[in-house]
């Protein structure tokens, strides 16, 4: 196992009743840092994340978490991670503190300490008022803090978040997202699941976007949005195909593709000086332009960039 490496996986596959899930995929997590899956549902995250955290039994390749090989010891894989999933696991009959209560005794956590880290951690995630509430009359957020500071309470190396603020507010998502910088900032490397752009590009140390079972590519969100150059223009106009011929001639442009939003067109320079061309270059050849749009890369523009198409298409 690499010496920087926390999590290291080698041509790792999974096949559900002949469907391949996951096909033959690596990838590394140093330690430390936040380390983000993106992808749309169905694209093998989840799978995944159930392997790394020994749910789901190894098929094929090799995975190590923690120095631990999750096929032969995988016993030494939990006692390393925590995990937070996308569903609300929760006993709704428990109360906050019974919640953590019950947790700690399950990993045999000493009475004191338990305590003492159940007081922490729920402080931490502020739901120090609501330690006598029972967990089903809190709110979705909450309920995620919850089960943050539930998976924090084995103090992890490792917290595996599987889409953690799934159908929140803005507001509490950016919450959770405090609390995620709080725990890694901590010491705690974070493996992080996410269909939400701006989740992976905001937290994110280093992403790998993950599509169809395979990674696309990977790289921290700075490299991922400048592979795209400085700016990017959508173009719609009335024959795509002639006015992606009609543009060959600008040097500034690095790539013309097909996306959702008509024709994507990458810049190395600033696009407003290349725009001008642009729209020379396309009603010079005698072809009407629908609607364009400039702007600086995001992680949305990465995703069609590398996919060739849009993750809320893929009907998440």
């Amino acid at each position: 196992m690499g010496e920087d490496n926390i999590i290291e996986v080698q041509d790792l596959e999974h096949t559900f009743n002949g469907f391949a899930a996951v096909r033959g995929i690596s990838f590394a997590v140093k330690k430390g840092e936040i380390f983000s899956f993106l992808g749309p549902n169905g694209a093998g995250k989840s799978t995944t994340i159930n392997i790394l955290t020994t749910l789901l039994p190894l098929q094929k390749g090799t995975v190590r978490v923690a120095g631990h090989d999750v096929a032969r010891a995988p016993e030494q894989v939990r006692k390393s991670i925590g995990i937070v999933f996308q569903e609300n696991v929760l006993d709704r009959d428990l109360t906050v503190r019974e919640t953590m209560e019950f947790h700690g005794r399950l990993y045999a956590i000493p009475r004191d300490e338990r305590r003492r880290r159940i007081d922490d951690l729920l402080r931490v995630v502020e739901l120090e008022t609501k330690r006598d509430e029972l967990t089903k009359n809190l709110s979705g957020g909450m309920k995620r803090r919850l089960q943050i500071a539930r998976g924090l309470l084995t103090r992890p190396t490792v917290l595996f978040l599987d889409e953690p603020t799934q159908g929140l507010d803005p507001q509490t998502r950016m919450r959770i997202w405090e609390y995620i910088r709080q725990v890694n900032g901590a010491g705690t490397t974070i493996f992080l699941t996410t269909h939400y752009m701006e989740e992976a590009d905001m937290l994110s140390d280093r992403i790998s976007i993950i599509d169809h079972g395979e990674i696309i590519v990977s790289g921290t969100p700075e490299e991922l949005k400048n592979t795209l150059g400085e700016d990017v223009v959508y173009l719609e106009t009335g024959d795509d195909r002639k006015a992606r011929e009609a543009l060959g001639g600008i040097g500034e442009i690095r790539s013309v593709t097909k996306s959702p939003r008509g024709l994507s067109i990458t810049i190395s320079t600033d696009g407003s000086r290349c725009l001008p061309q642009i729209v020379d270059a396309v009603h010079g050849a005698g072809i009407a332009i629908r609607s364009i749009n400039l702007k600086k890369p995001t992680m949305d523009d990465v995703f069609v960039y590398y996919t060739g198409r849009e993750l809320r298409d893929t009907g998440v």
